[in-house]
């Protein structure tokens, strides 16, 4: 092979045929569309759907898997492209690295974002190793985000369309995971490009609605969820002002997220007031004025850098982040204490920070993705 052979659009200089990419599919739209664009332009293609749960064991009631019905529409889009795919058995896995952790920290009080947890340790450690071990190249995702070449390699940049921007999720990308992933739709500007591409090449998915929950929380309802894998925690109790005054009762903590204002049960009062805390230890729901929610200082941990240079060589640097997946960006200051703790400061007050979400890190000057943490205590 020639030295200037061109590189292909994974960027590898070698011909399609010869470059072989596992991608995760995940049964959706996304996912589908990435194994059929590559497969379209010649690349060995192997397609790999995770059994990650069993919604009939997870609520208990028959007729729940949705999961199943992933897996088909992943295999009919394998056969209709003409590459393998496999279905591998992570249950036990996600149980012990996602879902248990989801648990105990929506109990402890925190706001848990288990997708990140599942990329962090599922999709991009173990399925990453077993793409290895079929001698791919690279692994390739359906997610909303983009790779581009810097000086220092390989960055993470957010999508081109801002309002599929799934970096929030994937601040825990390590700089060695992405150098072997690829995000193919990281540069489309809408959905309905995606959906234009599934129905150019004839996918059976190209009109199954986007999922909106997380998957193994069905309907959105947490409660259920958390009362099968922990019975005790709908235990009820008091709920309680700042200063420990009962105001009403509760029938389980679980049921309540920093922030409400519906729903507590407790009226005649002249200003509304909201949950500013959760004792599980107590069972107490704490409610206050809506000012208490606002916080400027949040301390993070676990904190995973993809900026130039060591994070703590870096000293106090001015940054951009999103302390929850929903809103845009905003002007912080963050403070490293070591390699893997900071204090970000917000320079405009947020409400709602709550421990067990991320605290992503961006540069306020480009689209790239500097990392994150995640949030850890209250206010």
């Amino acid at each position: 092979m020639s030295l200037d052979q061109p590189l292909n659009s994974l960027g590898f200089a070698k011909p399609p045929a010869q470059t072989r990419v596992v991608v995760a599919m995940s049964g959706g739209v996304d996912s589908s569309v990435v194994a059929a664009q590559l497969a379209s332009e010649g690349y060995d293609v192997v397609g790999v759907t995770l059994q990650l749960y069993d919604h009939g064991a997870a609520l208990a009631k028959k007729g729940a898997c949705c999961a199943g019905r992933d897996i088909q529409d992943a295999a009919r889009v394998a056969e209709a492209m003409g590459f393998p795919h496999y279905v591998l058995d992570y249950e036990n896995k996600f149980k012990e690295a996602v879902i248990d952790e989801f648990a105990d920290s929506y109990l402890a009080g925190a706001t848990p974002v288990p997708c990140i947890r599942c990329n962090e340790r599922v999709k991009f450690k173990d399925l990453l190793q077993t793409a290895r071990e079929l001698d791919a190249d690279c692994m390739a995702t359906g997610h909303y985000i983009q790779r581009k070449m810097g000086t220092d390699g390989a960055e993470l940049h957010q999508a081109a369309d801002a309002n599929r921007d799934q970096s929030y999720f994937l601040f825990s990308t390590t700089s060695e995971q992405l150098d072997y992933l690829r995000f193919p739709l990281g540069h489309l500007h809408s959905k309905a490009e995606t959906r234009a591409l599934a129905l150019k090449f004839g996918l059976t998915v190209a009109d199954k609605p986007d999922s909106q929950d997380i998957c193994f929380v069905p309907n959105g309802n947490y409660a259920a969820v958390i009362q099968k894998l922990r019975p005790g925690a709908a235990e009820p109790g008091d709920i309680v002002d700042v200063n420990g005054t009962v105001l009403g009762q509760h029938n389980g903590v679980l049921h309540y997220t920093i922030g409400q204002r519906r729903g507590l049960g407790i009226g005649g009062l002249a200003d509304p007031l909201y949950v500013v805390k959760l004792d599980v230890d107590a069972r107490h729901v704490i409610v206050g004025p809506k000012e208490m929610l606002a916080t400027r200082r949040v301390p993070i941990r676990e904190i995973n850098w993809l900026g130039q240079g060591g994070f703590l060589a870096g000293g106090t640097r001015n940054i951009a982040v999103k302390v929850r997946s929903t809103k845009p960006p905003v002007e912080a200051v963050i403070h490293p204490i070591s390699d893997t703790e900071a204090e970000v400061e917000l320079l405009v007050a947020e409400e709602g920070v709550s421990p067990g979400q991320a605290c992503v890190f961006y540069d306020p000057d480009s689209s790239r993705v500097l990392g994150g943490g995640w949030i850890w205590r209250g206010h």
